[in-house]
C-alpha cells in the first residue's frame, strides 16, 4: 500500500511534468497544476513526449505502463480543485522566491488539514516558504534531478519544524515512486547534488563570459580531464537555460553577466535547451 494516494504536482515545465509523469508510473493518482490552458497544453504535449521515452528507455514500460500512467494524470488551472483532496503537494513552479511565498500562501489556505508540502526549489531552502504555507510542521524540500527517470534521485530535506513522522513519510514516498531517497540531515543550499555541481558550472560560466575559454574548450577539457560523459554546458542545456538564468540573476556580478549573455544570445532566439531542440548546443528532436 502506498503511503498517499493522490499527489497534486504544482508548476508542469520540463522537471515539474517529470514528476508528475513519474508518479504517476508509479502508480498514484496525480493532479498537475499550472497557471493557465496555454502551459496546461503545454504540459499535456510533454507527458506524451514523456510516454514515448519511457516506452523507449525504461525497462517494462512498453508494454503499456507508460500509456497507463497518462491515464491517472489530471491537469487543471484550478489551484483549489488541484489541492482539493492532495495527500500530498509537490511544488515546482518557477525558481522566484515572490512567486513560491504566493503560490504557498495560497495552497496553505486551501489544501485539506492532512496534505504535506513539499518544494522541489534547487537552490532556495524551504525554511523560506514554510510559514507562508501555514504549515511549517508539515513542510519541507523534495528535490529530483533532471531526466527524473535516469537520475532517480530524491533529495528530502527538512526544516528545524518539520514533523519527524512528516519526513519520514515523504522518504518511504519517494522509494515508492521509484526514487532513491537522500536523506539530508539539515538544510543547506543546493542539497547534496547542486553543492557538487553548482560549484563547477559557476566556474564554467566564468571563463565563458570572461572570455578565457569558448564552450567546446571548457566541456572538452572537464571530460577529457575527468572521464565525465558531459561537459558543464552540455549539463545546463540538460538542466535548462530559462533555470540557469533564474538562478544566475540572484548570483554576484559574474553571475549576471552570465544571466544577461545567456538572454540576449540564447533565450531571445528560443533556444532553451534540450527541451527545445537548441541551447548551447542542437539536439536531434523525436
Amino acid at each position: 500500500m502506498n503511503t498517499f494516494t493522490t499527489v497534486t504536482v504544482l508548476g508542469t515545465g520540463v522537471l515539474g511534468s517529470q514528476i508528475a509523469f513519474q508518479t504517476a508510473y508509479a502508480g498514484f493518482d496525480v493532479v498537475a497544476w499550472d497557471v493557465d490552458d496555454a502551459a496546461i497544453a503545454s504540459a499535456r504535449a510533454r507527458f506524451a513526449e514523456l510516454a514515448k521515452t519511457y516506452a523507449a528507455e525504461v525497462a517494462g514500460a512498453a508494454d503499456g505502463r507508460a500509456d497507463a500512467a497518462l491515464e491517472r494524470i489530471r491537469t487543471t488551472t484550478d489551484l483549489a480543485d488541484a489541492t482539493a483532496d492532495a495527500d500530498l503537494v509537490i511544488e515546482a513552479v518557477p525558481e522566484n522566491p515572490e512567486i513560491k511565498k504566493d503560490v504557498w500562501a495560497r495552497v496553505g489556505a486551501a489544501a485539506p488539514a492532512k496534505t504535506i508540502f513539499a518544494t522541489n526549489s534547487s537552490t532556495l531552502l524551504p525554511s523560506a516558504f514554510m510559514d507562508a504555507s501555514g504549515r511549517p510542521d508539515r513542510f519541507l524540500a523534495l528535490h529530483y534531478a533532471n531526466h527524473i527517470w535516469a537520475q532517480n534521485t530524491a533529495e528530502i530535506m527538512g526544516t528545524p519544524k518539520t514533523s519527524p513522522e512528516v519526513y519520514a513519510r515523504v522518504v518511504a514516498f519517494a522509494k515508492e515512486q521509484g526514487m532513491v531517497p537522500i536523506e539530508l540531515k539539515k538544510e543547506q543550499p543546493g542539497y547534496v547534488l547542486n553543492s557538487l555541481l553548482v560549484p563547477l558550472l559557476n566556474a564554467a560560466s566564468a571563463l565563458w563570459v570572461d572570455d578565457v575559454a569558448d564552450i567546446e574548450t571548457i566541456d572538452k577539457t572537464w571530460r577529457i580531464g575527468t572521464g565525465a560523459p558531459l561537459g558543464p554546458f552540455q549539463i545546463f542545456d540538460i538542466v535548462g537555460l530559462v533555470t540557469a538564468y533564474n538562478i544566475s540573476l540572484m548570483g554576484d556580478e559574474t553571475s549576471r553577466r552570465f544571466a544577461a549573455r545567456l538572454k540576449s544570445e540564447y533565450l531571445d532566439q528560443g533556444k532553451l535547451g534540450t527541451s527545445s531542440g537548441a541551447g548551447f548546443y542542437t539536439y536531434p528532436q523525436k
